[in-house]
């Protein structure tokens, strides 16, 4: 049988061991990535649960689909009723569907897995309960393929300021680190506040890891692991500020862990991937043909033991718009290996934050202590220019924005063109021209109509 087992991590940045990080406890991870392909170079497209999520399960981005920003609650961002979704192209070819955990995608006729296990966003931290689940479907599916996906509730926050619902848990073994041992992230500065929500984040990371190991070992157990695709990937970066939320890479470039059965082991892949192009490995592995309308990714399986960066998997785009509701900032974006082109359609807007990126002890001290987020002062955080433009070689931190430069404006026009002729192709309603949506205005231009070639209003 061709199984699938879909691992999704929430809010993990590279904090893994086989990602070279030596403070973090991840020996099930690690033996996992030991014994598959280790995506060095995978990016989610939108830096937020929901909507990253959403990108996965379609093989489109959150513009195109409706699933703009958070599902949950007063935000109401869900998924068109026509989109396709990996629970109903499973399900429709006879895969047995299961979601055990977090969810964070709507409505239910859009994602009908065929059964859900949750328990709340704290429950969803009971990872000896999802392994147990996870055993109990792995025998039930009998002579059906199941395409299971399991959504951890670990290392996201907790509802607390500062929590990562660290507490004791059932079978867990509670691993605590040393804040001053730990390394800090070039994106936040090294203060105390800093260092304790780390050692907390370092913890849940560490006990998503026995979960992780308690899942895989059900699965050996039921007999299955040589005949089921694994995929662990995270949804969006670590739950700081400067991270989540933006399109700076600590947000984006994230940990992509991927055992194919029958191919070889300890691989580590260079080359560009990102969230579209989840679903259409999933189905080229079951051998569903790939006729879905406007997909936008591509399957990793005829790549995923090259070694080499090729040519066509070179680049990723990438479409952020919302967070919460409130949080409206719409970023088209470019990664290239070198460069990052980001248009910030609404700049003259303050960047938003996540309630729960706000109301953390880190972002308070540097309000009132710091005046920098890692290397970049607070001002050019929160009020950002049209466009940015980094090279990512030279300046991973994205701190010197090039835009502006002369010597750099061929290469600002490229990207510039490339992202917009993107935004035309995908029907994005947030490309703008003269302070007004294209999508909107469009129908008008064989009337005559004519837009200026400029993002913003030219009042002339």
């Amino acid at each position: 049988m061709k199984n699938i087992l879909f691992l999704i991590a929430d809010d993990l940045g590279m904090e893994l061991g086989c990602y070279g990080n030596r403070a973090a406890k991840t020996p099930n991870i690690d033996r996992l990535a030991a014994a598959g392909i280790v995506f060095a170079e995978y990016f989610c497209t939108t830096a937020t649960c929901s909507a990253s999520r959403s990108v996965m399960f379609t093989g489109r981005h959150n513009h195109e689909t409706g699933h703009y920003g958070h599902c949950h609650g007063y935000h109401h961002f869900t998924t068109f009723e026509d989109i396709k979704t990996a629970p109903a192209i499973f399900r429709e070819n006879g895969y047995f569907t299961a979601l055990v955990g977090k969810k964070h995608v709507g409505p239910q006729a859009v994602y009908p897995w065929e059964y859900e296990f949750a328990e709340g966003f704290n429950g969803n931290r009971d990872v000896q309960a999802i392994s147990k689940k996870a055993g109990e479907l792995f025998r039930d599916s009998q002579d059906r393929p199941f395409f299971l996906t399991i959504g951890f509730g670990d290392p996201h926050r907790d509802n607390t300021r500062k929590g990562f619902f660290n507490q004791d848990h059932p079978g867990i073994i509670r691993n605590e680190f040393e804040p001053y041992q730990l390394p800090i992230p070039s994106i936040l500065p090294d203060l105390p506040e800093t260092r304790l929500e780390l050692a907390e984040y370092y913890q849940a990371v560490n006990r998503l890891d026995q979960g992780v190991g308690m899942v895989l070992e059900q699965l050996h157990q039921a007999k299955k692991t040589e005949e089921t695709l694994i995929i662990f990937l995270s949804d969006n970066g670590i739950p700081f500020i400067n991270s989540k939320t933006t399109m700076y890479d600590a947000g984006i470039h994230l940990p992509f862990i991927m055992k194919v059965p029958g191919r070889k082991s300890g691989i580590r892949n260079q080359n560009m991937i990102s969230a579209v192009d989840v679903l259409p490995t999933f189905m080229d592995w079951a051998g569903i043909k790939n006729q879905l309308s406007g997909c936008r990714g591509r399957s990793l399986l005829p790549i995923a033991e090259k070694t080499a960066e090729l040519t066509d998997w070179d680049h990723i785009f990438g479409s952020h718009t919302f967070h919460e509701i409130t949080n409206c900032y719409p970023i088209r974006m470019l990664r290239t290996r070198k460069y990052k082109y980001s248009k910030n359609v609404l700049w003259k807007l303050d960047f938003p934050f996540a309630a729960d990126l706000y109301a953390s002890p880190t972002w308070e001290a540097i309000r009132l202590k710091n005046g920098k987020i890692g290397k970049r002062p607070i001002t050019n955080y929160v009020r950002r220019p049209l466009e940015e433009l980094y090279d990512i070689e030279t300046d991973p931190d994205e701190v010197n924005n090039l835009a502006e430069q002369p010597e750099y404006r061929n290469i600002l026009c490229q990207m510039r063109q490339t992202v917009d002729q993107w935004q035309e192709e995908t029907d994005d309603p947030w490309l703008f021209r003269d302070g007004v949506s294209y999508r909107g205005v469009k129908r008008y231009i064989k009337e005559g109509l004519k837009l200026p070639d400029a993002n913003d209003m030219l009042l002339q």
